[in-house]
């Protein structure tokens, strides 16, 4: 049943108060609450999200500091967060996705993420700005997402409460070096489905960002985690290992070893992180697609934290949740 746009009228308002004729395309929605118009021949994208959203006044400040770094966020062309609604520059349709879908060379387009990637961290400003740091706070909140979402269905005999406490404890030690982090911007969505080539630019500039929002000031190991264990695609065999000594090789004064470990230390945290949310996405917003990734996501996991040394984390969700690897939930009938 096609649900009553309620923001229509206030849409149509905000396009003809700048003066701009097209009537709006929607593009494809995700998992956030932001929706996109294309205004066909404008070269122009109509972004809506909830008025006053904390994150609005974020994805104009990350984009206009990516853009003064050289690297290509979209630029903001009006802007009204009471209303929430902006118009931005549209990249066009050439997202990683489709271009990999369509047959492109998959080595070459992570290695322009990646070049991405080192021309944000080489840069001296690359943390400079104002943003929250990626510290116990938030971290801790997306492991919630697995206790309180994942840890329920797969093992519905836990007592939450008491498994959270042993499980946040265990994570707190273990996610101490990198809580105190503030090295690099970190976009924290930095996957294929958000980003984009850009052929007419050079260099790093060829890779449009995109959904950068929620950037924060953290380690600059995890974009690097979110390309290449990717929770939706599988890279060719040896890609991800390819792809992390280019990075390494392009930053010189970086301690290789405790990068490394800081990689698969967050590789473990987001794919825990995910298993939740995906959950989430199904019994919450009815969004069931998700589930489908589960089993690469289970076991990119597991990997993830073998390779961080997690033995007590490891120990605890094997005992007390000893389905968690291979849990596989059903749709539910909303």
């Amino acid at each position: 049943m096609t649900q009553p746009d309620d923001r229509a009228p206030a849409r149509a308002d905000f396009i003809a108060r700048h003066q701009r004729v097209p009537a709006p395309a929607a593009l494809p929605a995700d998992a956030s609450p932001r929706r996109y118009y294309r205004l066909e021949g404008t070269g122009e994208l109509l972004m809506e999200v909830t008025p006053n959203a904390p994150d609005f006044t974020a994805f104009i400040t990350v984009s206009n500091h990516l853009r003064a770094l050289g690297l290509s966020a979209p630029r903001i062309l009006a802007a009204e967060p009471d209303q929430g609604y902006a118009l931005i520059e549209d990249f066009g349709a050439d997202t990683f996705t489709r271009l990999l879908a369509s047959g492109a060379d998959e080595v070459g387009l992570y290695e322009l993420a990646v070049d991405a990637l080192i021309a944000l961290h080489n840069a001296p400003a690359g943390a400079q700005i104002a943003l929250p740091a990626y510290d116990e706070a938030p971290l801790f909140e997306e492991l919630r997402m697995f206790t309180r979402w994942y840890v329920p269905n797969c093992a519905p005999g836990v007592v939450i409460e008491a498994f959270e406490e042993k499980f946040l404890a265990l994570w707190r030690a273990a996610l101490a070096p990198v809580s105190a982090t503030r090295e690099a911007l970190v976009l924290r969505d930095y996957h294929v489905d958000n980003l984009m080539v850009l052929p007419n630019r050079l260099g790093p500039a060829r890779c449009g960002l995109l959904d950068f929002q929620d950037a924060l000031l953290g380690s600059a190991a995890y974009d690097l985690v979110s390309l290449t264990q990717d929770a939706r695609r599988d890279l060719a065999e040896g890609l991800e290992a390819h792809l992390l000594r280019r990075y390494l090789a392009h930053r010189p004064g970086v301690d290789e070893a405790g990068f490394r470990q800081a990689f698969w230390l967050l590789g473990a945290h987001r794919h825990t992180k995910i298993l939740g949310n995906f959950e989430r996405l199904s019994k919450r917003d009815g969004k069931h697609g998700y589930l489908a990734h589960l089993p690469r996501v289970q076991r990119l996991c597991a990997q993830a934290l073998e390779q961080a040394g997690l033995s007590e984390i490891i120990a605890l969700m094997d005992a007390e949740l000893p389905g968690w690897r291979s849990h596989r939930p059903q749709p539910s009938s909303r």
